[in-house]
């Protein structure tokens, strides 16, 4: 399947009903889209077979506009094959939009290769039927129609199989500006996901903004009335002549030049080096010995960092930098100066590996709730002890979720003020007591009291919920006093879910 975008060129009456000037036509605008060949153009007609489309006692009747209208660019099936040949002989797709049945039997008899449902024909039924057996790709213009109705038509074609597309479209002729609605593209195509979204215009033919707004909303098709002024044959007003349709062209064409593709693009190299330039170095506010860590309150940010300097940007909750030579006080921190890591891969990993637990035990965890990674020794050692707890309210009381990964081990501590009771919701676990173990699994519980020693191991994975008295921050005692000296020993995280 060709992927380019595809621009139609809506010829509709303005053959004039002159098979010579529609000809005419159809190569002026072969001239002014040649050249584009990042695009598909499509050249559309319209049939209508006006012995059954118009009723016997409307015949004739000057007094009714389209009626007049209609009589008078009358063409036959033979000119109208002429048309269709034209159309491919100057290189175009075939497309043509069928107001009644009979006319889809001679699309498929002029072998035109996409069909176009006008709007006033959007819910059409009869006509729809008849359209669904075509084997054809299928353009829809939505102007007028409710969402109901549009899913409806959907449905209906894409459970038949139709290669369909859905154009945002707006039946004011020509359309003003306030009209256009352009964000209703969006709309679009979030609601039809795998359907080609495009938009039909009609607005001022000279006007080349409209087109490069849908181009940005991310509409791939896109459909003009055209004309040719010959004589006393003038263009409507909003019906473009071929240099309107170049202009018209050329502007679709840069605005996709200015939008891209729309999946991800690496920055251009050129960003990086001038965007670190730009930022704040970092700097030592006190000496610091080699081999020692360097913390937050060690350094200062500030700006013009120096070539080959850790930046602001590199300096995270994840990253550790370990001095490999001392540092003075006032100096720029070298990236040759420390020895780095970054705990973000582990910590993803870790979060994996919850989210997969919890799903595995069917746990419901509220919207927007935090999780605490506790890695007592580090993040390396994560796998073997730690713990992640996700705290769904700590008031008067508090309420807990809490997750031991299989093989994880959360070492002994104890607390002052807060009394606990843990529910097993998910896996197994022992549990201490004092020092003495309990094996737990699913609809046990254990109330833990205040001073009393409890450390956990699960070989499973276990998740349980924990009811207690308010959680104080500072209320966690642990029996290996070298945990308490590890600053960094838990990450939060927000957005996790």
């Amino acid at each position: 399947m060709d992927k380019r975008p595809l621009f139609i060129l809506e010829m509709a009456n303005n053959h004039m009903g002159d098979l010579a000037h529609g000809r005419a036509l159809i190569a002026a605008m072969q001239t002014a889209v040649r050249g584009f060949d990042e695009f598909q153009f499509a050249f559309k007609l319209q049939y209508r077979d006006l012995d059954t489309f118009i009723h016997s006692s409307a015949k004739g009747r000057a007094d009714i506009k389209y009626v007049k209208r209609f009589e008078e660019t009358r063409l036959s099936h033979a000119q109208y094959l002429e048309l269709v040949t034209a159309i491919h002989a100057h290189g175009f797709i075939s497309l043509c939009t069928p107001f009644d049945e009979p006319s889809v039997d001679l699309i498929e008899a002029h072998s035109v290769e996409m069909v176009k449902i006008a709007s006033a024909s959007f819910t059409d039924w009869p006509l729809l039927e008849r359209i669904a057996l075509v084997d054809k790709p299928v353009i829809a213009s939505t102007a007028g129609a409710s969402l109901d109705e549009m899913d409806a038509v959907v449905s209906f074609l894409v459970h038949r199989g139709k290669a369909l597309t859905l154009m945002h479209c707006v039946a004011e002729y020509p359309t003003p500006d306030a009209d256009l609605r352009l964000s209703q593209i969006d709309v679009l195509r979030a609601r039809y996901p795998g359907v080609r979204i495009g938009f039909s215009t009609h607005e001022d033919p000279s006007d080349p903004v409209p087109v490069m707004i849908a181009v940005a909303k991310g509409a791939t098709v896109f459909e003009k009335h055209v004309a040719l002024e010959v004589g006393s044959y003038k263009a409507n007003a909003y019906s473009a002549t071929p240099e309107q349709v170049r202009v018209w062209v050329t502007a679709a064409r840069r605005a996709f030049a200015m939008t891209g593709p729309a999946e991800r693009l690496e920055p251009f190299p050129e960003e990086g080096a001038s965007l670190r330039s730009l930022r704040r170095g970092v700097f030592t506010v006190r000496s610091v010995a080699a081999g020692q860590p360097l913390r937050r309150d060690d350094v200062e940010f500030a700006f013009p960092p120096v070539e080959g300097q850790l930046t602001a940007n590199e300096w995270s909750k994840y990253a550790r930098y370990i001095t490999r030579t001392a540092l003075g006080s006032g100096e720029p921190v070298l990236q040759a100066a420390v020895d780095s890591s970054n705990d973000r891969a582990l910590v993803l990993s870790a979060v994996h590996a919850v989210k997969g637990l919890l799903k595995q035990g069917n746990i419901i965890v509220p919207g927007r709730a935090h999780l605490e990674i506790s890695h007592h020794y580090g993040m390396a050692q994560f796998p073997e002890t730690g713990l992640s707890m996700i705290t769904v309210v700590n008031r008067e009381y508090a309420k807990k979720l809490l997750v031991m990964l299989p093989g994880q081990t959360h070492p002994e501590q104890y607390h002052h003020r807060k009394e606990e009771t843990f529910v097993i919701l998910h896996g197994s676990m022992r549990l201490w007591l004092d020092g003495t173990a309990r094996d737990v699994a699913p609809g046990d519980v254990v109330t833990v009291s205040r001073e009393v020693r409890h450390k956990f191991h699960t070989d499973t994975g276990v998740v349980f919920e924990e009811i207690s008295s308010t959680h104080f921050v500072d209320d966690s005692f642990y029996t290996d006093p070298t945990i308490a000296q590890n600053a960094h020993r838990k990450t939060i995280l927000a957005f996790w879910m």
